[in-house]
């Protein structure tokens, strides 16, 4: 398919306005349905985590010292976002009971930690009444989040009850301040998910800065790509999520974006996928955009990448 340096002009627009708003109201919806459970609010509005990011949050605490930090995670926060009605990602996270990792030989004594009792109502339990108190029919459970219809106001939100994920195993002095810091997300089915979403946030401000505000708009048109390459019968462009494409092209070296900066984006574009193309070894050693985890865990997962990027460099033709 061939694209123009208008066509990609367009792939790789911000949020508007409209839906910057739209997401605001998303998150202020949780929080006021939160506040009833005796919560209050920690700052007078919502404001985003990092400078030039979508990531609002707000930290809430109840009289009782229980504590939860709400935040826009995933492509809206990142403002990666194409799809104008994808949902909006919403992470509830406690923060006063977490879970822990720490080396070997290290214990919660260490750290003077104690381990709580299992309540008779979890946490995602707590937070699905509160959401049905306020949003009634509107609200649907599901395996990892709980789903909020939108309407003109608000957007379609999937909120995330999770708990603090707290990495001691690089801490040597018992500092109970000294962790990596990620989420645990415990799913109806008994899965237990850890995420690092505030590094990927921060990672992804950073890269978009050093690369002179070109790394996003690059993973906007690739996602926008992407989903054409679907509509076009590929189907190695089912088999990658928006969130992969997004760290992939976050794994390219600065340079390489700096050095194609005063070219078209649709020629900037172009050379990073050779770039992905004759460097397909190095994709076992990519990390997701949160510096952590890697990319491709497994063989199938390479596999589906590889394919992908050599089905893409095929599939993009430029004016």
């Amino acid at each position: 398919m061939k694209f123009t340096e208008t066509m990609l002009n367009n792939y790789s627009l911000p949020l508007s306005q409209t839906e910057d708003q739209q997401c605001k109201n998303a998150i202020n919806m949780v929080i006021n349905a939160l506040k009833p459970l005796g919560f209050h609010e920690k700052r007078t509005s919502v404001e985003p985590m990092y400078a030039e990011t979508y990531a609002y949050f707000q930290e809430l605490e109840s009289s009782s010292g229980k504590k939860i930090k709400v935040f826009l995670q995933g492509s809206y926060a990142n403002n990666t976002n194409v799809r104008t009605q994808s949902d909006v990602d919403i992470a509830v996270v406690e923060e006063d009971v977490f879970q822990t990792h720490y080396r070997a030989g290290v214990s919660n004594s260490n750290y003077g930690f104690v381990t709580v009792q299992a309540q008779a109502k979890t946490f995602k339990d707590e937070i699905e009444d509160a959401l049905r108190e306020r949003f009634g029919s509107d609200v649907k459970r599901k395996n990892k989040s709980i789903k909020i219809n939108g309407n003109s106001y608000r957007k379609d939100a999937d909120s995330v009850p999770c708990r603090r994920y707290k990495d001691f195993s690089c801490d040597y002095s018992n500092n109970p301040m000294n962790y990596v810091g990620g989420i645990t997300i415990i799913a109806d089915s008994g899965e237990e998910i850890i995420n690092y979403p505030e590094q990927h946030i921060k990672n992804g401000k950073d890269k978009n800065v050093a690369t002179n505000h070109y790394y996003k708009k690059m993973v906007r048109i690739i996602k926008k790509i992407r989903y054409l390459m679907g509509e076009n019968g590929i189907s190695s462009a089912t088999n990658v999520s928006s969130f992969a494409l997004e760290s992939l092209l976050w794994n390219i070296p600065t340079e390489y974006y700096l050095e194609y900066k005063e070219h078209r984006k649709v020629f900037m574009f172009y050379m990073l996928t050779r770039h992905l193309q004759n460097n397909q070894s190095a994709i076992n050693y990519y990390k997701e955009a949160n510096g952590i985890k890697l990319l491709c865990p497994s063989n199938d997962s390479i596999e589906k990448m590889k394919l992908f990027i050599s089905d893409l460099t095929k599939f993009y033709e430029y004016d």
